[in-house]
């Protein structure tokens, strides 16, 4: 396996996804200014969408691919219109929830391929939030695994046409193939603090398990230097790209 294995240069520059999970706007985009020739991608959430729209989305997209992270979960219409409208702000990536069910998942199947004419679009599958144990799960959940819960619902995503999906790395040995295309958040380094993360991984270990992209927030963007701290992430996924 070599450095070019894991690069996917239509969607992300490298496989170091930053999570910009912040509420001010001008530490947004300096963070975006000084880790742009490090950072493979730009992972953004509700609370910046809401709080500022789509103009800071398409500047932050103009930086380096731009991840959308809201999870779409709703009624198969209200989720094409989500997701295109993720789109047409710059995203070059984007997550609704598996859980969803197929009518909506075969539908949005459907529309990545359209917006795949324009440009390189991927939706992405969440599985199980990497927050969860198997104690935390909502009542109506079967007393199943984790990995089990995991593998079904990209299993049901897969049938109905996805290709990405996201999932903590402790499951991507049993639900990745050369096929698919994987984010891994809760991503660490040895060390680091795992918040409430609950299932984590080293950037070697996720890469040599078939990450397409590792999703790192608060341990770059909350360091004393995010520019080390992302560089330290960086130089942690191309050493395991080498040695794999």
């Amino acid at each position: 396996m070599t450095l070019q294995d894991h690069l996917k240069p239509s969607l992300l520059k490298n496989p170091l996804i930053v999570a910009l999970d912040l509420d001010d706007d001008k530490k947004v985009l300096q963070l975006c200014d000084d880790l742009q020739d490090i950072a493979g991608g730009f992972k953004v959430g509700p609370r910046l969408c809401l709080r500022y729209g789509k103009p800071l989305l398409q500047r932050i997209a103009q930086v380096a691919p731009l991840f959308i992270d809201n999870k779409y979960f709703d009624i198969p219409n209200t989720m094409e219109s989500a997701v295109l409208s993720s789109f047409e702000a710059g995203a070059s990536l984007v997550t609704v929830h598996l859980l969803a069910g197929q009518p909506a998942l075969r539908r949005l199947a459907e529309l990545e391929q359209q917006l795949n004419r324009v440009r390189p679009f991927k939706i992405l599958g969440v599985s199980i939030l990497t927050s969860w144990s198997e104690e935390d799960y909502p009542t109506p959940f079967t007393p199943e695994p984790v990995s089990k819960h995991v593998r079904e619902l990209i299993k049901m995503g897969e049938q109905a046409g996805l290709t990405g999906f996201v999932c903590s790395g402790e499951e991507l040995s049993l639900a990745g193939d050369s096929q698919k295309y994987f984010i891994v958040p809760g991503v660490r380094l040895p060390g680091d603090d795992v918040q409430d993360q609950k299932r984590t991984l080293t950037p070697k270990l996720a890469i040599e398990r078939g990450a397409s992209g590792l999703v790192v927030g608060r341990p770059i963007v909350e360091a004393k230097d995010p520019r080390q701290a992302a560089l330290d992430y960086s130089m942690a996924w191309v050493e395991s790209s080498f040695k794999a």
